[in-house]
């Protein structure tokens, strides 16, 4: 009765894993490896399987009393054979699945107690890591604090102290009246805002020397001129690195409107120990008359701004060349704002640049700030001072063709009627 519930059961159990059941039971199984081996390859879904053979293999060997009776010394299974199945059926020892489930059970047990006691090393180990950071960062800022207040210190004692003649006497001045401390602190502060006006201001008062007096000549107007994207551009390649491109047409430019038409002054940006060699190889003429450089700027909002109030020039007469708006934002009047370079090879706006110029100073115009003003509306102005430019030599044109035609008139008039007189 009870094999013949085993053999039911067996078939569920075949039937579900049929690939790996079949194959070890037909075999017959002899050892417990065997049988650890089908509970190992049972897949997840059928865990609840693996208790219902524990449970069926005792109540199934105990009902029959298995466990007291040795067996057989000549065979280690036994055979019965069903009418629908002629398989051979497995004798298990007892209890052989509990100890299967058991010793699976303390294989988790020791991987998890592993797992738990590796999740608290590494749980100590950040908790000192941390700690650790914090300190770090602690006395970090504990230095840094005392390393400024030892600077702030010293600044206070070194700047704050009143000055003295060469005979040691203390020099009075406006803070002489008040406390120590707060001389001390007046005076600092004094000085500082001394050394940030000289960062930010012109390095000095008056940027260009007085205009030539006779016998030397001096030319009637000047023409300030930036050189980074507009006489050279910066220009990086893999031959040759960084270097600045010089922009078509800068020898002609400059041959045009060289003295005596205009006073030519370069105004930049740049450092003077990088701007003195190319303009020196700009310029093998001579044609440039001054150089201005990054110290002869004012720092403002971030911006190294041109201020012509310092040239020491008639403002009338000075014409200012840039691309950057923000440089001559102090004197917009007296700019004219071209097209960033980019490097183009065909590009032809100092050849037209220097015909404006040239049309300027032949003209002798008394304020150049208002044709500046009449071109600064426009987007391009070189073009529109090419297009009227033509208009005016299309008019001149046709002003010579009415005058040779009246001439010619006048001609014909005077032969006829001294052809009737003769008559």
């Amino acid at each position: 009765m009870a094999v013949s519930i085993g053999m039911c059961f067996c078939r569920t159990l075949i039937s579900l894993n049929k690939c790996i059941v079949q194959r070890h039971f037909s075999s017959g199984l002899k050892s417990h490896l065997r049988c650890s081996w089908i509970l190992s390859n049972i897949s997840n879904s059928h865990v609840a399987f693996e208790r219902k053979i524990g449970r069926f293999c005792n109540m199934l060997y105990s009902s029959d009393k298995l466990n007291n009776k040795p067996e057989p010394s000549g065979s280690d299974t036994t055979t019965t054979v069903d009418s629908g199945n002629a398989s051979p059926t497995p004798r298990l020892a007892v209890g052989l699945a509990d100890q299967i489930m058991k010793e699976k059970f303390k294989e988790e047990k020791s991987l998890s107690s592993e797992s738990q006691l590796s999740n608290s090393k590494n749980k100590e180990y950040k908790r000192k890591s941390d700690g650790f950071s914090k300190r770090a960062m602690k006395y970090t800022f504990i230095a840094f604090g005392s390393l400024m207040s030892g600077i702030a210190g010293f600044l206070v004692y070194e700047w704050g102290a009143p000055l003295r003649d060469e005979n040691g006497n203390v020099i009075k001045d406006e803070f002489s009246e008040m406390s120590v401390l707060k001389s001390y602190v007046l005076r600092t502060y004094k000085e500082i805002r001394y050394y940030d006006k000289m960062i930010k201001d012109p390095s000095r008062e008056r940027l260009l020397p007085d205009p030539l007096t006779e016998p030397y000549f001096q030319p009637p107007y000047t023409l300030v001129l930036e050189m980074t994207d507009v006489l050279v551009h910066p220009d990086w390649t893999y031959q040759t690195g960084w270097r600045f491109k010089k922009r078509p047409g800068v020898d002609f430019f400059l041959q045009q409107v060289a003295p005596p038409l205009f006073e030519v002054v370069i105004y930049t940006a740049e450092q003077g120990f990088t701007a003195f060699p190319i303009i020196d190889t700009l310029d093998p003429n001579g044609f440039i008359m001054y150089r201005l450089f990054r110290d002869a700027t004012r720092y403002m909002d971030g911006h190294h701004v041109k201020d012509l109030s310092c040239l020491n020039r008639d403002l009338s007469k000075v014409i200012f060349i840039d691309c950057n708006e923000k440089s001559f934002q102090l004197q917009p009047q007296n700019a004219l704002k071209l097209k960033k370079w980019d490097g183009r090879d065909d590009d032809r706006v100092l050849v037209d640049l220097a015909a404006f110029l040239r049309t300027v100073a032949t003209s002798g115009v008394e304020d150049v700030r208002s044709v500046l003003d009449y071109y600064r509306q426009f987007d391009d102005p070189l073009g529109v001072f090419k297009e009227n430019q033509r208009r005016l030599q299309e008019e001149q044109e046709r002003q010579m063709k009415e005058l040779q035609e009246e001439k010619q008139k006048r001609l014909v008039q005077s032969w006829t009627s001294g052809l009737f007189r003769r008559r």
